[in-house]
Formats: C-alpha cells, structure tokens, sequence
C-alpha cells in the first residue's frame, strides 16, 4: 500500500517540529524522539504511513556502524576487566524480565508465551520477529516491546538530561547538519552496510543489520582497514526512520485490543524499569561507575535507541554499549528457551487444575 505524499510531507513537518521543540530543551536523542512521537499521533489517528522495509533496514545498518564506530576495540577489554559485574548485571535483568513476564501469564494478563516475549529486556524488533514464528500474539508482544522502547528512551533521555555535564547541551544536533564528508570511506561504509544488510536477510538473522553492521564496522575499523565514515544527515535520516518505525506500530486497533491490560502492562514496564535503575545504583554505590553510564548500560531499552541516547550524552560508551549488546545475544540466544519453558510450565498447571476439578 503506497502511501501519499501528502501523509509524508505532514509527517516529516510534525516530526521537524518534534525534534526542534526537544532539542530545544537539549534533550539527548531528540531526532529518535521527534519522528517517534509525531508517527504515534498519525497512527494512533489511522493516518499510518508506509515505510519500506529496506529502509528500516539500512537504518538499522547505519545504526550498527554508528554503535561500531564509538566502541573502539577496548570494549572487549572491558568485558573481560569486569566479567563477574558483568554476567551479574545482564542475567539479574534476564531473570527480572522473565519473572515479570512469568506473573502476567500466571494471572492471565496476556495469553501463552507472548508475556516472555513482550517482557524480554531489549532487542524489541527481533523479539517481535520471533514471537510470529514462536506462535505468540505478535501485536501484544509489539505493544509491550515498543510501549517499553518509548518509556525507556524517555526516562533514559530525562535521567540524561539531569546528570549529564552542563557541555553536552551546547549545540543542538539539528545545527551540526553540514560538515565536510569523506568520500572515499564513506562509499566504502555505505557497500558495508548494504552487504551486512543483504547478508542478515539472506541468513535471516533477526536484527541481523544491526547486529552484521556492528560486528563488521568494529572488525574492519579496529584492524584500521577502513574509517566508519557517517554524515550527520545519514544519521539523522536513520534515526527519523527508527522512531518512525517504533511509532507506527501503535495503530488504533492495537491500543484498543491492549487498552484492558494497559494498567498491568504497565505496571510491568515501570518495575523492570525500576528494577534496572536499582541495578543502576549498585553499579555507581560498589563498582564507582558514574549513575548516566550505569543507568544507560542497565536500561532495559532497545540497543539503537540507548546507543542514540549514548552518543550524544557524556558517558562510558563502551562499557554502555558492551552490557546492551550482551544483553542483546544472551536474551536472542535465551528468548526461545525461556518462552517455551514458561508456555509448557503454564499449561501443565492448568492441566493439574482441571484434573482436580
């Protein structure tokens, strides 16, 4: 279905305006927020517009090559240097999560598996594409996963605003659009992610553009074959066309169907939220990591949006983005388990309870 220029001339415009008003508060990730908030009022007002799937793709790919190019080789060194805080962190969120989701299953809140998958920190598109296949309700598990994705990259990006240093709100990201392009490494970046993004979809990898961008992007640039070469307008273009994916999954039909459960899911959201952020403390409190580092390695959002977030804040981004991008393969490697597990679990209680009856 195409959409008309005119829904897409409205929806860049409302988006522009979003993204101005909240850099004008020197919000981090304004240009993920804006385009995500203005494509949630077209959607929720069935205006939905259409954007292909390759480009979300490519977006994802940009993204990968932009988390790539802010982790220099050290991050590995990080992981290794702090392994038991480490594996503590991205498991205590796993099983966090996955009780959560346990209990709206357990009370009936969301039917089968889909509570797990709804409920799985991080990794929001991937856990979508897989809950189709894993048999769960793809547009409860959408509704949870990005519902989650906004009220994360929104506490993320007040906690942000609160506690990063007076010099990361000097010039708004909007006002740094025309800088010089390196045209060699810059074509050479753009074959990297068109090739990371045919091979994802050849293996079909889910989230594969992100996470074949990202390993690629830090391979050759920490072997110093190529420079990640990102013009701020790519970047901005990539992350407009994120935040209009998210935003555009909650249609009306969509709000409607989740409406009776919305106070639990919520419920739900804000203590995983919580949960993390008391993470986030035990970081800063044992191991002196200072809280916006600790609070955005342990936010339970999606890895692009915590590392848009990442960037344009003053933090440790390597040791942010190793827990994420851990987190991201422990829970795509652990989803699958944990949701067949809680799936068979529950039906065999209900089973024992109608033989009792």
């Amino acid at each position: 279905m195409k959409t008309s220029p005119s829904r897409w001339f409205w929806l860049i415009v409302f988006s522009g305006v979003a993204v101005a008003l909240l850099e004008s508060l020197h919000l981090p990730a304004a240009l993920l927020l804006g385009p995500m908030v203005a494509a949630i009022v077209f959607a929720a007002r069935d205006k939905p517009v259409t954007i292909h799937r390759h480009w979300f793709y490519l977006a994802q790919g940009v993204v990968g090559c932009m988390i790539a190019r802010a982790i220099p080789s050290s991050v590995f060194i990080e992981m290794a240097k702090n392994w038991p805080l480490f594996i503590a962190c991205v498991l205590s969120a796993i099983i966090a999560s996955t009780f959560l989701g346990w209990l709206l299953t357990h009370y009936q809140v969301l039917p089968g598996s889909t509570a797990i998958w709804g409920s799985s920190p991080g990794a929001a598109s991937a856990m979508t594409l897989m809950a189709e296949s894993y048999g769960a309700d793809v547009r409860l598990v959408a509704f949870m996963q990005y519902l989650r994705v906004v009220i994360v990259a929104i506490t993320a990006t007040l906690v942000a605003q609160f506690w990063a240093p007076p010099s990361t709100a000097s010039t708004p990201a909007v006002f740094n659009i025309i800088q010089p392009i390196a045209w060699g490494p810059f074509g050479a970046t753009l074959v990297l992610i068109i090739a990371g993004v045919m091979t994802s979809r050849y293996l079909r990898i889910p989230a594969g553009p992100l996470l074949i961008s990202l390993v690629c992007g830090m391979i050759v640039q920490d072997t110093h074959l190529l420079k990640l070469e990102l013009p701020p307008v790519l970047l901005m273009a990539s992350y407009a066309i994120i935040g209009w994916n998210i935003g555009l999954r909650f249609n009306r039909e969509i709000l409607l169907y989740a409406a009776k459960a919305l106070p639990r899911l919520l419920l739900s959201i804000f203590s995983l939220v919580a949960i993390c952020g008391g993470f986030a403390f035990m970081l800063v409190h044992y191991a002196g990591i200072d809280p916006l580092t600790a609070y955005l390695a342990t936010s339970p959002g999606g890895a692009d949006s915590v590392a848009i977030i990442a960037s344009s804040s003053k933090v440790d981004i390597s040791f942010v983005m190793s827990m994420q991008t851990g987190r991201f393969l422990l829970v795509l490697i652990t989803g699958p388990a944990l949701a067949k597990w809680v799936t068979n679990s529950m039906a065999a209680r209900q089973m024992k309870h109608r033989d009792h009856h």
